[in-house]
């Protein structure tokens, strides 16, 4: 993946992030419903960081370089090692700076970590096919469609349908000491 100057730096979520990340999922309520649910409360927002506590995800803020601001969230959820290599990718903007690219920007960072330094193979985004923004967003990037997966996650009370869209490490690729030689 070709290096270009970003806007944007990732940043790792961290439990001193709680206030910032908090006030932004609340003032984006109206963006993120009925797509996702984060967490709008301190309790809420420690119980949720427990996710990050093993290694297998990842969790990092999107940060404008220039001022500080907090442009969205993204994570890479469920790494699987052996013959896998992959991992899925959960993301969301937040309402004071989305429509920016700054996101687009912020998941080209996350993609070369994920390729680059996590060695991962293959990356997948399981989004609700109304989600029209977040469909943009991957297409953009060059995932790749592969079907659909019904009653997929249990978001706002209900099992939802989502679209899977993957990309794969561009060549070569470097591969993690996990992976089995035969």
């Amino acid at each position: 993946m070709p290096h270009n100057p970003s806007r944007v730096e990732l940043r790792p979520l961290t439990l001193a992030d709680q206030d910032e990340f908090c006030t932004l999922v609340r003032a984006s309520a109206e963006l993120h419903s009925p797509w996702m649910q984060l967490p709008t409360t301190a309790a809420e927002f420690q119980d949720w960081m427990h996710r990050f506590s093993d290694g297998t995800t990842q969790g990092f803020l999107i940060r404008v370089q220039e001022t500080g601001e907090v442009a969205g969230m993204v994570n890479i959820n469920s790494i699987i090692r052996g013959r896998y290599q992959g991992a899925s990718l959960g993301y969301a903007a937040f309402a004071p700076s989305a429509g920016r690219g700054y996101m687009t920007e912020g998941l080209t960072v996350a993609l070369r970590h994920a390729f680059d330094d996590l060695r991962l193979h293959r990356l997948e985004a399981n989004i609700q096919p109304g989600n029209r923004a977040s469909l943009a967003v991957v297409q953009r990037l060059g995932f790749r469609y592969e079907g659909l997966s019904p009653a997929y996650l249990y978001i706002d009370g209900a099992w939802r349908d989502h679209e899977r869209w993957s990309i794969t490490a561009p060549s070569p690729w470097k591969p993690d000491p996990s992976l089995p030689r035969v």
